[in-house]
């Protein structure tokens, strides 16, 4: 049976000298909480467990699509992103929206789109808002069908309908004083800087991220869910330092989430009329805590870049 990992992308990550610069999907490297910290939460199942099949082997497309995005689909990907970038660990962490937490939760009625949504077109809204990829793929096509599966497979042993511990991005209240931009400057640059880069731009070998940039025209647009500063905080809460989830404070997951979504990054591609305020009404007054279309030192945010 062949490895999950691709070969390319285990070449790629081989090129790497330094710790910083370790892909995010390359979990091997990345210290792992004992298994009593986690012993609350789901097991997906194990590679050993996945037939020799036409089912395994798509399995495995959706898998390699998962942690190679960018270069597997590159007609649906404008930025520099891989699905793997937000959901860590090949999409089995809890805490960082496993797929094995998600996928049993759909069909699902979405505030984001007034609508109940499929797996597939919640897939295909990571996609369009994500990962910039303007036109998402078809519900039936190769990548959708591909991603669909392997979810299903890590959820495959999961109960139907119940949302399991670990699922999402766990909330992270808003502390008492809110957020602080320049305290996030301080946080990020001690402690994100070495990987995402001082401004923000990522890493990369050759033509390819190994380290997401986190704003600029390389990153989610303004129409990403972690555009909300209330969702990246709980990210980088559970998640980050990379390998040292839990250590920042909540202040200080705030802070730097206000920090790096406070900067432009591509146009939300709902934009109404060319309009940032007539958005700001429509998608982004009441999506949680975000910038979008606010003034912050004298600048409009959600101009995007082009």
């Amino acid at each position: 049976m062949k490895p999950l990992i691709a070969g390319s992308l285990l070449a790629l990550l081989a090129t790497q000298a330094q710790a910083a610069t370790i892909a995010m999907e390359d979990q091997s490297q990345i210290p792992t909480p004992s298994a009593s910290a986690h012993a609350e939460y789901f097991k997906p199942p194990a590679e050993s467990e996945l037939p020799d099949n036409a089912y395994g082997k798509l399995v495995r497309d959706g898998y390699a699509l998962f942690v190679d995005t960018k270069r597997l689909a590159p007609q649906f990907v404008g930025n520099g992103l891989n699905c793997s970038n937000c959901h860590l660990d090949q999409g089995r962490l809890a805490n960082s929206a496993p797929l094995w937490g998600a996928y049993p939760m759909y069909p699902a009625y979405r505030k984001k789109n007034d609508k109940v949504n499929t797996f597939a077109e919640r897939l295909q809204g990571c996609f369009q808002f994500s990962m910039n990829g303007g036109q998402p793929p078809a519900a039936d096509s190769r990548e959708i069908t591909a991603l669909s599966v392997y979810a299903y497979w890590l959820a495959s042993k999961a109960p139907l309908g119940v949302e399991l511990p670990g699922r999402g991005y766990p909330e992270v209240a808003q502390p008492a004083k809110g957020y602080d931009l320049k305290q996030g400057a301080v946080v990020y640059q001690a402690q994100c800087s070495v990987c995402h880069g001082p401004q923000g731009q990522g890493q990369k070998v050759g033509a390819d991220y190994v380290m997401p940039p986190l704003w600029g025209k390389d990153s989610y647009n303004w129409g990403a869910g972690m555009h909300r500063i209330n969702t990246a905080a709980s990210f980088i809460k559970h998640n980050m330092p990379l390998g040292k989830g839990g250590s920042l404070s909540d202040q200080q997951a705030w802070d730097v989430a206000a920090y790096v979504n406070s900067h432009e990054r591509p146009q939300d591609p709902r934009l109404v009329e060319g309009s940032i305020e007539k958005t700001r009404i429509k998608f982004h007054a009441n999506d949680g805590v975000n910038l979008y279309g606010q003034t912050v030192d004298g600048v409009l945010i959600g101009q995007g870049i082009r």
